[in-house]
This record gives structure tokens, C-alpha cells and sequence, in this order.
């Protein structure tokens, strides 16, 4: 019956070889495309949370302003990292985002030895904002840093590493902590 197709057995096993590859390469192809959706849908919601902060800080530094007047290196680095925290790439704001932790760190510091700033309910309002918005970017950072390690494994295992290469896939970045804050926090009493 091959025969009167026109197709022997080797032209059937031929096709039959094509065509599973061709599934392979469209299901791999497929998989990287929802591995680098992951990752920007991840990235998508870290980026929410640094907007909201980004917004927040205004109103934090508005508060801060009349009970610090000399504090206001504190208060123009934390405008500094604010603005970078908005634009640029991951590694970026990541970093912009390490600076301002710090820097708000250095503000709630500072704000400690003003009891009326502290009794203040508009401020205690909007540390708690912070503070959540700070839990749910270190939550979403670990999404996001799941969905890298998922596309970044992807792209360097055979096969489907051979598809991402064919089609331009790349390794994506990770959100990571520098160095600084790696080390044990030091808790005096």
C-alpha cells in the first residue's frame, strides 16, 4: 500500500522521525514561552510593589520634614534612590532598591529620637504601609527568582537548551541581595 503512495518504508520512518522533532522543537518552544511569561509576570509584580513604595515615600518624607530639620541628608537620599527606583533595568532597581532600604532604615533610625514624629499616627500609618509593601517585595522576589531559576535551567539543558538557542531565549537576571546585607544582623543589648 506504501508502495502505491509513492512512499517506502524508509520515507515513512523519515516522516515519522520529522514529525517528532517537530513536536519536540513547538513543545519546548511552548515551554521556554511560558517560562519567560513567568518570569516577566513576576517581574510585573515586584515592579507594582516598588510603585506603591514609590508612592509611599512622599508622603513618608512630607511627615518626617517638620520634625527632622537636620536631617535632611537622610531625607535627599531617600528622594535619590526614589527616582531610580522607577526606571532602568532589573539589576537597576535592584540596586536603587537596596539604597533606599537603607536609607529608609537610616530614617526610622533617626525618627527614634523624635518621640513626637514617633507618636505621630500619620507616621505609624505609613511605617506600616512600608513594612507590608517591604513583605510582599521580598514575597514576590522570591517568585520571581523561582521563575529566573526555571527559565535559566531551561536554557542550559539539553535539549531545550538547543531550542533556546535557535529561537534567542536568554538567561534572565536575578533580583539579589549585595553583599552588604548578606552578613548576620548584630543585635546589641
Amino acid at each position: 500500500m506504501l508502495e502505491i503512495l509513492g512512499i517506502g518504508l524508509v520515507g515513512v520512518v523519515f516522516l515519522v522521525i520529522l514529525a517528532i522533532l517537530a513536536l519536540f522543537v513547538i513543545l519546548t518552544y511552548n515551554r521556554l514561552i511560558t517560562l519567560r511569561n513567568r518570569v516577566r509576570n513576576a517581574w510585573a509584580q515586584i515592579d507594582v510593589q516598588l510603585k506603591r513604595r514609590y508612592d509611599l515615600i512622599p508622603n513618608l518624607v512630607e511627615t518626617v520634614k517638620g520634625y527632622m530639620k537636620h536631617e535632611r541628608e537622610t531625607l535627599t537620599e531617600i528622594t535619590k534612590y526614589r527616582a531610580q527606583l522607577i526606571s532602568g533595568s532589573v539589576e537597576e532597581k535592584a540596586k536603587a532598591n537596596t539604597m533606599l532600604t537603607q536609607a529608609l532604615k537610616s530614617l526610622f533610625a533617626v525618627a527614634e529620637n523624635y518621640p513626637k514624629l514617633m507618636a505621630s499616627e500619620n507616621f505609624k500609618m505609613l511605617q506600616e504601609e512600608l513594612a507590608g509593601t517591604e513583605n510582599k517585595i521580598a514575597y514576590i522576589r522570591t517568585a520571581y527568582n523561582d521563575a529566573v531559576l526555571e527559565m535559566n535551567t531551561a536554557c542550559d539543558t539539553f535539549p531545550s537548551n538547543i531550542v533556546a538557542g535557535l529561537f534567542g531565549f536568554k538567561h534572565e537576571p536575578y533580583f539579589e541581595t549585595p553583599e552588604g546585607e548578606r552578613e548576620p544582623v548584630k543585635v546589641k543589648f
